[in-house]
């Protein structure tokens, strides 16, 4: 850890020496135009700047409010508390979070050496550390989702990373770069967080809090979007990789949410396609078979037949043009 830079984020600043001297109430008007406590990015943001860094106010409960930009905190000393839809989140050092706009939550009173570091930044922002996470990865997409302008939806993610060195090293030269202004601070910052996101992707079991699923949910989500997409092709090992865990834990897992493997997921996916090929074009069935992912023929035909009491030549001179074919 810096010892400079703590020790000038414990700096307390002339707001937090007001809460210090009975102040009860938090200084909306420095947050906020509007009558409503929503805090407004252009209270601290400079001009044409996608990002700038705030300690947390310490010293009082800083009570619920929402927020024009996308804010990340993360604990660099000590620890703090969000409350998001009743949940107590306690964050300790090293600990990450990150919120949408749609995001509603308050904080417990920090204490002088439990400092948080707000990043406040704009969905543009993210484009390029985005970018950086890959052509596909199913987590790279879900994060994605995170930072979509035109969703309505509150998102939010608790990384329980407990001070990952590479990750506090990358955050303090954010942090340094945006105290001094430098003017080419953000493109270096999009990078940067590039990299954090990168790392993020490596813990995912650090993964602790989301708004909508659990670690196990966002895999099984993830694993069946895989299929749909890429069913022709898809594997195990390559959900297996992208959550850095064994196949037999994935597989373990799918087989608990969903009640079938993998495969028996794939097959079905398979096989679905197989038969819309067939009543919906004029393929040749061997191209079909090629199509959906399989190299022996006759391995398609037995199972097909196994699955439908028919050929595929019988099933798509009975079914062309039925409204609804069986599944």
């Amino acid at each position: 850890m810096d010892r400079t830079l703590l020790e000038r984020l414990l700096e307390i600043s002339p707001e937090e020496k007001r809460y210090q001297n009975g102040l009860a109430e938090i200084q909306k008007d420095l947050y906020t135009r509007s009558g409503s406590f929503e805090i407004d990015s252009a209270l601290f943001l400079k001009q044409n700047r996608l990002i700038t860094v705030r300690p947390h106010s310490r010293f009082i409960d800083f009570p619920q409010h929402g927020h024009n930009y996308i804010e990340i905190m993360y604990v660099y000393h000590g620890s703090v508390t969000h409350v998001i839809d009743h949940k107590e989140l306690v964050m300790e050092q090293g600990d990450m979070i990150l919120l949408n706009q749609h995001v509603q939550h308050s904080v417990r009173r920090a204490e002088y050496e439990d400092i948080g570091i707000n990043f406040i930044a704009l969905p543009e922002f993210f484009d390029i550390p985005l970018h950086m996470l890959h052509e596909y990865n199913v987590i790279a997409e879900f994060l994605a989702k995170i930072f979509k302008r035109n969703s309505p939806q509150a998102h939010y993610l608790l990384f329980q990373m407990r001070d990952h060195a590479a990750v506090r090293n990358l955050i303090e030269n954010m942090v340094y770069s945006m105290l001094r202004s430098e003017s080419n601070s953000d493109i270096l910052n999009q990078y940067s967080m590039g990299l954090v996101f990168l790392y993020l992707l490596e813990r995912m079991e650090s993964l602790k809090e989301n708004s909508s699923q659990d670690y196990k949910e966002i895999m099984v989500q993830s694993a069946l979007k895989y299929i749909d997409q890429w069913y022709p092709t898809a594997n195990l090992g390559k959900i297996a990789q992208d959550f850095h865990q064994s196949e037999s834990s994935v597989s373990k897992i799918i087989k608990q949410k969903t009640g079938c493997t993998f495969q028996e997921l794939l097959i079905r996916k398979r096989f679905q396609k197989a038969v819309a090929f067939l009543v919906e074009t004029n393929l040749p069935i061997e191209e079909i078979v090629y199509k959906i992912g399989y190299e022996n023929h006759s391995y398609f035909y037995r199972q097909f037949k196994e699955r439908y009491g028919m050929s595929p030549k019988k099933y798509r001179v009975e079914h062309r043009g039925r409204e609804s074919i069986r599944i």
